[in-house]
């Protein structure tokens, strides 16, 4: 029997996906798996029966990943289960920085009370007016999950769209919209939009790739989105943008105190994934993931680990080791296996920058002995039989 706890409350649809072999568990020590949305995990620390993590969510910035790897704890996340929702919040910004929509409804409560409101709405109406999105070209920084859905419903808005990423999948590229122009470089399509989106992971690359010297190559007046990660954006340099008028609107659904409050900044509160349907897709997706694993020993989306899948397991004993992607590790799991005297019916090994995953379906039983003598290679994190 697995057991799970949630540090975060999880969709009910989603855990009831959990077969027999599964129960909850309020104690986090006593768990094999961890689900999690927002909540802090950077210091905790996590017991050796912990096996999995799965972030019901894109992000992962609250999970620390190498502690992790290094602790043998494959972490997963749920990309695409949540895209839709985000695509549509990022469309809504679009509209609300063409059209000064916010405005004029704040405007119709301020004069909520005033009986010639509707005679005066026809003279104060034009304070609010805007433009279209046909026509206007949109840039698309990230064509994964969410990118490519909104670069395609922009085309389908009468817009000019633009992508741009290098490491574009061969799914991603597959969906993709053929009407959407490539851009060979970032400066390209800055120079060229009117609008700017950007849906790409923060990392040490991206982190401050929106700053004041790309925007200095975009047109002036420029709207520019981020649904993506907070520190994709110099928040310095946004706010210097707003008020000189070179950025037109700041969308955002990241509130910081640099930029709330600031004119021109259309802030909202998170909302991305906030939808019933987003949050039911990623906790299906997540339980999915962790029982594909503990029973089976496949990974599929880990963010630390290779994926890695041998199908479901059949009657005979499956080894799954997690360890580092070091020369002569292969070998020394068959020449091990070999002197006990077993046959491997198939092996599959993924590796990932400074890790590695072996699978190893076995005939014959796995002794105790064959466990812990493969658990003791140097390199090794974790190792699991799988009966």
């Amino acid at each position: 029997m697995y057991k799970y706890h949630c540090l975060n409350p999880i969709a009910l649809v989603g855990l009831e996906k959990f077969d027999e072999d599964f129960t909850g568990t309020e104690k986090v020590q006593d768990a094999d798996a961890i689900l999690v949305r927002s909540a802090l995990m950077c210091d905790m620390e996590f017991d050796s029966k912990l096996k999995v993590i799965a972030r019901a969510g894109a992000g992962v910035n609250n999970i620390p990943l190498e502690r992790c790897a290094e602790e043998g704890i494959v972490v997963f996340n749920t990309p695409g289960a949540n895209a839709n929702g985000v695509k549509e919040l990022v469309i809504a910004g679009m509209l609300l920085a063409a059209r000064d929509i916010i405005g004029g409804i704040n405007w119709v409560q301020e004069h909520e009370e005033d009986g010639d409101i509707a005679r005066i709405t026809e003279k104060k109406k034009k304070l609010f007016s805007g433009t279209e999105l046909d026509g206007k070209k949109l840039g698309v920084i990230g064509l994964g999950a969410i990118g490519v859905l909104v670069a395609n419903t922009a085309t389908h808005l009468g817009m000019e769209v633009y992508g741009y990423d290098p490491y574009v999948s061969v799914d991603s590229a597959w969906k993709l919209s053929r009407s959407i122009q490539h851009a060979k470089t970032v400066d390209e399509l800055y120079k060229e939009c009117d609008y700017i989106t950007i849906h790409v992971p923060a990392t040490n690359d991206t982190k401050g790739m929106i700053d004041k010297d790309s925007i200095s190559l975009m047109k002036k007046g420029v709207v520019i989105l981020n649904f993506a990660r907070d520190i994709l954006v110099n928040g310095e340099d946004m706010v210097d943008a707003l008020v000189s008028g070179a950025v037109k609107h700041y969308v955002t659904d990241f509130p910081t105190p640099e930029i709330a409050g600031v004119k021109g900044a259309i802030v909202i509160p998170h909302l991305g994934a906030s939808t019933e349907e987003s949050e039911d897709n990623c906790a299906k997706m997540a339980v999915k993931e962790i029982m594909d694993y503990l029973k089976n020993g496949n990974i599929v989306h880990s963010v630390n680990y290779p994926d890695c899948d041998m199908g479901e397991k059949g009657e005979n004993p499956r080894i799954t080791i997690l360890h580092r992607n070091i020369p002569n590790m292969l070998g020394q799991f068959t020449a091990l296996l070999a002197k006990a005297n077993m046959n491997i019916s198939l092996l599959t090994n993924k590796s990932r920058k400074e890790y590695a995953y072996t699978m190893i379906d076995t005939e014959g039983e796995v002794t105790e002995e064959v466990e812990k003598a493969i658990s003791q290679i140097d390199g090794v994190l974790k190792v699991r039989v799988l009966l």
